[in-house]
């Protein structure tokens, strides 16, 4: 049986209409978050109604309607709670109980929401949604609590589904290594790649629903294995029929079988949320994020002197430095880069030791030259760390980049499949002494790629290669030797190409890899997007040619580190604020959006970090900040159009000041400054004007949003709900195949009817 994914019933969010949640329960997938969005939704709307002062009768007509939708909407999403209960015992009590509950809170939510009628909808006389106003609360809390407690239950049966299809598959595995003939063989691979095709489909699936990047990428290496495993599994096991006596050929064959093996049982721990033996998952920490996190360490000192202690940081940054020692005790690493890497742990290790100096003195005497003093410190340090991150970062692609070149021709594998179709052992083996070199060159190059990979992901991603090259090569190896021994032997043949084969297409992969960790150091891609707007040659200004790139020093930077803080904190602010919005597609969000990574861009900058490397860059990313506030201002225009003649002048009035904000900032931004201390002062104020606008727009964002909303309801009209069709409740006794049954009584059955659960629309 699965590991339950949720242990308690209720919902793991929280709204304004205090709609609180159980923490116990937590939602893994998407499907379930998705599912239960419109149902949030509706029901905060619905609750907002109460506190309204105004009351119309269409604004009556309207909670009415809404209340007995909820109710029809819900007794149709729980028929196809019951079926799924019928249809899965195991489950039967738990989801009986959920659909109960769900039952009577809709029941509950249609009589408080009974106000159309009634001439006086606040008097004692009748308890409604305005005089009982706690009590809808309740309902609505109990409602989304058990709602996703069937949507969970639900789930469960995915994950049983992907169990079962496991079983059988190992089952079948089973009769694959003891048969005995070519003939059984044939019928049972047969049976044995149906199998395949569906665990493929199930799985793949829930790869692409799962909300934790982390397990999605430890899936996705899991799957590709099985996938290639699944072709080596037929050459091994027929060479192992043809030459039941090789020893070779059969430990290549169980070594397919038991990789395969720990695949499968990757998948299911994925799944299932567990670990063999109640184990916890130690990841290796990499140097990327040990620095990532110690920066931030470092600047929370700006905020607070007191939050950790100097032999917490001390710490922290002996184990980066230890880390550092995978490159300065590689074979492979040159010596240029194993000598800068030794000077700058070096000079990290002073820059602490100042660093700590100025902190404790500025914990007991907090004077502003101190202040300037740490912050110049906490600069130093950083940039030390930063110049770290770069120097093993170009230690590890450098490396790649020329092992992957060198390796390109696949010599070695040629000559292992000319050696062994002639059958010259000796030859052979010396071959395998080679591609075993090589083996341990790319292993130890996916684990110095490790350590700059700079997500989670692409982290799991290396480790994958990491175990590929292990594996692959003595696999490689064995077929070889195979091959050797019965050079005549076209299964033999076949199987070594197989191997060759995985191996290729793996050195090609890590390309793919080694440009993925290039974008995410440059910025391009990862945990925050950032735009992309900085000038190609010949396409923009034809004066760039001519400037010479200039960057912020120690010093400068230090001076503008607070304004950059700021910005920060804006560009963090804006992004909350732009998720609250349901329509994400909505032009003020876009426009938002893009803002917020441009301004997040210019704060890279103020660190010496990210994708504007020069002041110009800066100032051309700050004229397309200030041309996307303009586009921002011509949506605001277009919806004061929209909103009621009492919210309109407030609306035209922001949009006029974020006008003349950016007219400003463009102005700036395209004057000339000659000299250093000139271009400083246009990059201080850039960045301050930048900043004022991101104010702005935090607070244009909530009253946007505000406005559509109120603009929604005090015009909305509901959309019926399509009819219901009975043969989507079918208990399923006629569904032969898995797909049709996922289908009928998964996740997306349950989906189609909360969905239903969308009422109010604008005209």
């Amino acid at each position: 049986m699965a590991t339950s994914p949720c242990s308690s019933s209720g919902v793991s969010s929280s709204s304004s209409s205090g709609l609180g949640a159980d923490a116990g329960l937590e939602i893994r997938t998407r499907s379930v978050e998705q599912t239960l969005v419109p149902l949030v939704s509706q029901i905060t709307t619905l609750i907002n109604h109460k506190d309204k002062p105004k009351r119309s009768d269409k604004t009556l007509q309207a909670i009415q309607r809404v209340g007995q939708a909820v109710n029809l909407a819900v007794g149709r999403f729980v028929t196809v709670g019951e079926a799924i209960a019928n249809e899965n015992h195991e489950l039967k009590e738990e989801m009986s109980v959920a659909c109960i509950e769900a039952r009577r809170a809709g029941e509950t939510i249609a009589q408080l929401t009974d106000v159309a009628n009634l001439d006086h909808p606040e008097s004692d006389s009748h308890i409604t949604i305005f005089t009982d106003k706690t009590g809808v609360v309740k309902a609505a809390r109990l409602l989304l609590s058990s709602v996703t407690k069937v949507l969970v239950l639900a789930d469960r049966i995915v994950i049983k589904q992907i169990i079962t299809s496991r079983n059988k598959v190992l089952a079948t595995m089973e009769q694959l290594e003891k048969v005995s003939s070519f003939q059984e063989f044939v019928q049972i691979f047969s049976q044995f790649g149906n199998e395949m095709v569906e665990f493929a489909h199930l799985t793949g699936d829930r790869q692409n629903d799962l909300k934790d990047e982390k397990k999605k990428a430890r899936m996705a290496a899991s799957r590709a294995v099985l996938e290639k495993c699944t072709m080596m599994l037929l050459t091994a096991s027929k060479t192992c029929l043809r030459h039941p006596d090789c020893e070779s050929a059969r430990i290549n064959k169980d070594g397919v079988f038991h990789r395969m093996r720990l695949a499968l049982e990757q998948v299911i721990e994925i799944v299932t949320d567990s670990r063999p033996n109640g184990e916890n998952e130690m990841a290796p920490i990499s140097i990327y994020s040990g620095i990532k996190e110690f920066k931030n360490k470092v600047e929370g000192l700006r905020e607070n002197l007191y939050f950790l202690s100097k032999e917490n940081l001390s710490t922290m940054l002996e184990v980066i430095l230890e880390h550092t020692e995978d490159f300065t005790d590689s074979a492979y690493t040159s010596h240029e880069h194993r000598e800068h890497i030794l000077e700058l742990s070096k000079q990290a290790k002073m820059e602490l030791e100042q660093l700590v100096s100025v902190w404790m003195q500025a914990q007991n005497q907090k004077t502003k030259d101190l202040m300037e003093d740490l912050e110049v410190a906490i600069l130093k340090t950083c940039q030390c760390m930063n110049e770290l991150k770069r120097e093993v970062h170009n230690a590890a692609t450098s490396l790649a980049a020329d092992l992957l070149k060198y390796h390109t021709d696949h010599m070695v594998l040629k000559a292992l499949k000319i050696t062994g179709v002639e059958g010259n052992l000796e030859a052979v083996a010396e071959y395998t002494c080679k591609l075993s070199e090589q083996k341990e060159q790319l292993v130890e190059m996916c684990r110095l790629l490790r350590h700059v990979s700079g997500t989670e992901p692409l982290e799991i991603t290396c480790i994958h290669a990491e175990d590929t090259f292990q594996v692959t090569g003595p696999q490689i190896i064995s077929a070889a030797e195979t091959l050797a021994l019965h050079p005549s032997s076209k299964i033999a043949k076949e199987n070594l190409e197989v191997f060759c084969e995985a191996w290729e297409s793996q050195l090609s992969d890590m390309s793919l890899l080694l440009r993925e960790i290039n974008d995410v150091f440059e910025g391009r891609r990862g945990e925050k997007r950032v735009y992309l707007s900085l000038p190609r040659p010949g396409k923009h200004n034809a004066n760039l040619k001519a400037l010479k790139p200039v960057k912020l020093d120690t010093e400068e930077q230090a001076k503008i580190a607070k304004l950059g803080l700021e910005l920060h904190l804006l560009t963090s602010d804006v992004d909350s604020e732009t998720e609250k919005w349901e329509d994400q597609e909505n032009e003020i969000v876009q426009h938002g959006q893009g803002m917020s990574s441009m301004a997040y861009s210019m704060y890279l900058f103020t660190r010496g970090e990210g994708l504007l490397k020069t002041t110009q860059d800066l100032f051309h990313q700050a004229e397309i900040f200030a041309t996307e506030g303009t586009k921002l201002a011509s949506a605001l225009h277009a919806l004061s159009d929209q909103v009621h003649d009492d919210d309109k002048p407030l609306l035209l009035l922001e949009a006029e000041k974020l006008i003349s904000m950016c007219k400003q900032l463009q102005i700036t931004a395209k004057a000339s400054a000659q000299g250093k201390s000139a271009t400083f002062t246009k990059v201080d104020a850039c960045i301050l004007k930048t900043r004022n606008v991101m104010t702005l727009l935090c607070q244009l964002l909530p009253l946007c949003c505000k406005l559509l909303r109120k603009n929604k309801a005090g015009n909305g009209c509901l959309k019926p709900a399509p009819p219901w069709k009975e043969d989507r409740i079918r208990t399923g006794t006629n569904a032969r195949t898995p797909e049709r049954r996922v289908d009928t009584f998964g996740i997306k059955s349950l989906e189609n009817h909360v969905t239903n659960m969308t009422f109010l629309e604008s005209k």
